[in-house]
């Protein structure tokens, strides 16, 4: 189940997958998808199963169902590292859909911006919307509101039996949204929410409010 947010005026819905997805621009916002990384992983000899390539392709083909955006963002850090198989599967995936595709590059994305012009999708360093900054890393001090990631961010919270959950998260603050990371095999950044922060955990397939 997700979860929906208003900020500036805005509708934002916050999904199980880590993806948000703008209701009033019709934008799909993901972060930190980290393409390739199973593949590097596996060819420096990393037991990651060569099913896990699909998951990510998997879940942007069910937001793509679910929600019918005008525009896909990735906020920074689409590919891992330098071209693999991956990157085959990648144009494939372009090519079979209608949506118009941008990139903010973030520090791991490597690849040449005249590949991904080839495949029709802008790329920037930021894309500004209204009061809405859309960046990879999170900005300090800034008038606009800053929808970002980079960061990883996650949650621990307590279970039943003194267990300890270590979830991903979407982090809220009042003048900042940090994505969750998208992609599978990328670990998280576990953050402690202050006053007026807002921590939003995924839990399987639900999103909920942890304070």
């Amino acid at each position: 189940m997700s979860f929906t947010i208003k900020i500036k005026g805005e509708h934002f819905v916050l999904h199980p997958t880590g993806a948000a997805y703008w209701v009033e621009q019709e934008v799909l916002l993901i972060a930190d998808v980290h393409l390739g990384k199973v593949s590097h992983f596996r060819k420096h000899g990393s037991a990651v199963p060569v099913e896990a390539i699909k998951i990510n392709f998997n879940k942007m083909d069910l937001l793509l169902k679910e929600f019918d955006p005008e525009h896909v963002v990735f906020l920074g850090d689409l590919f891992h590292s330098s071209i693999n198989m991956e990157w085959d599967l990648f144009s494939n995936w372009v090519n079979g859909i209608n949506n118009q595709i941008h990139l903010i590059a973030g520090n791991h994305d490597i690849i040449s911006p005249l590949l991904y012009e080839d495949l029709g999708i802008s790329v920037h360093e930021q894309v500004k919307a209204g009061e809405f900054l859309l960046t990879h890393h999170p900005q300090g001090e800034i008038q606009d509101f800053n929808i970002c990631g980079h960061i990883h961010p996650g949650y621990k919270m307590k279970g039943p039996g003194k267990q300890l959950l270590k979830l991903s998260c979407f982090f809220l603050s009042e003048d900042q949204l940090i994505l969750p990371a998208f992609g599978e095999f990328t670990g998280n950044y576990f953050l402690d929410p202050g006053e007026k922060e807002q921590v939003f955990a995924i839990t399987g397939k639900e999103v909920i409010l942890v304070n």
